[in-house]
């Protein structure tokens, strides 16, 4: 309930969740006015204010002083974007394994969806019907830097904890090596491959239809089926990368498109109807309020999901 939600958070971190996630908010604000050229209308808007004035009245009592008065105190120089697009960093805390990140992402790229062109990962992206694409790329100072092209900024909080969890930086890997490391069998892996990470999902559903594409086959053999699926069914859209073609069809496309035009076997086209009608039938299947254990639950009644999946 909320009052045990209130008493956790006064324990553990000494303020409110309103506090923390205010806080939250004009910290992302802070970064977006040094490191991108915004209005500080689009700022405010960005790191999810409701109205410019909550936006300077918060950042008065933070800080001290109006945000503007903080752009005018300097930073990096940083070139004019197009209208939509822009670029901020997201750091991690050091080691990080970037060349086996890249390498994984790499290999399971869904053609139209997503590329890895050097050290570059790219992907389209769709959220609540509005279009967009973000590329990231290593950067200095224990950072990757994301550009963003997206329209609607109110949803750059979304797009940065998407990222975040694709790439794993909220990891803490000196402790986790440090736990892993008593055990005798990983220490010596351990020390020749600091920094690993968990490569995360950039949507559940994408995954869902991945892990059901590649039941059977070899990861190399089920990225074309997924580059069929999209071409087939994917929403066209336009980028100035020229990998990047289509966003991934949604779950109401799939629930009523005929698959087994794909080359599928009947039973998989199946599968992956099945797990689109679940999904529209239920828009929080994949989201955080179940435990493990009642999530795999429900996606093992959905017909053609079995343990291996």
């Amino acid at each position: 309930g909320e009052r045990q939600l209130r008493r956790l958070f006064r324990e553990h971190l000494g303020a409110s969740p309103v506090a923390v996630a205010q806080t939250r908010r004009i910290l992302l604000a802070k970064q977006l006015i040094h490191e991108t050229r915004l209005p500080m209308t689009e700022v405010a808007f960005a790191a999810g204010f409701g109205s410019i004035r909550r936006f300077n009245e918060t950042f008065l009592s933070l800080f001290g002083r109006a945000p503007s008065n903080l752009r005018r105190l300097g930073g990096p120089d940083i070139a004019a974007a197009a209208e939509g697009e822009f670029s901020l960093l997201l750091r991690y805390q050091p080691p990080y394994d970037w060349p086996a990140m890249i390498e994984f992402l790499r290999r399971r790229a869904i053609p139209g969806v997503e590329s890895v062109v050097e050290q570059c990962y790219s992907r389209t992206m769709e959220l609540d019907g509005v279009h967009g694409s973000v590329s990231v790329t290593p950067a200095l100072s224990n950072a990757l830097r994301a550009r963003i092209c997206f329209p609607n900024l109110s949803s750059l909080p979304i797009i940065i904890a998407r990222l975040r969890r694709v790439f794993d930086l909220a990891a803490d890997p000196r402790s986790i090596c440090a736990h892993l490391a008593k055990d005798s069998t990983l220490a010596p892996l351990i020390v020749k491959r600091p920094g690993l990470r968990v490569p995360g999902a950039w949507d559940g559903f994408e995954l869902a239809i991945r892990a059901v594409l590649g039941q059977q086959i070899t990861v190399a053999s089920a990225v074309p089926l997924a580059g069929r699926l999209v071409a087939a069914h994917g929403v066209p859209i336009t980028s100035a990368d020229r990998h990047l073609t289509h966003v991934f069809p949604t779950p109401n496309v799939l629930a009523i498109a005929d698959l087994t035009a794909l080359g599928l076997p009947k039973s998989r086209a199946a599968t992956l109807s099945a797990v689109a009608t679940a999904a529209v039938a239920d828009p929080d299947l994949f989201g955080a309020t179940r435990s493990l254990e009642e999530a795999v639950r429900r996606l093992r009644a959905i017909r053609g999901i079995g343990e291996w999946t």
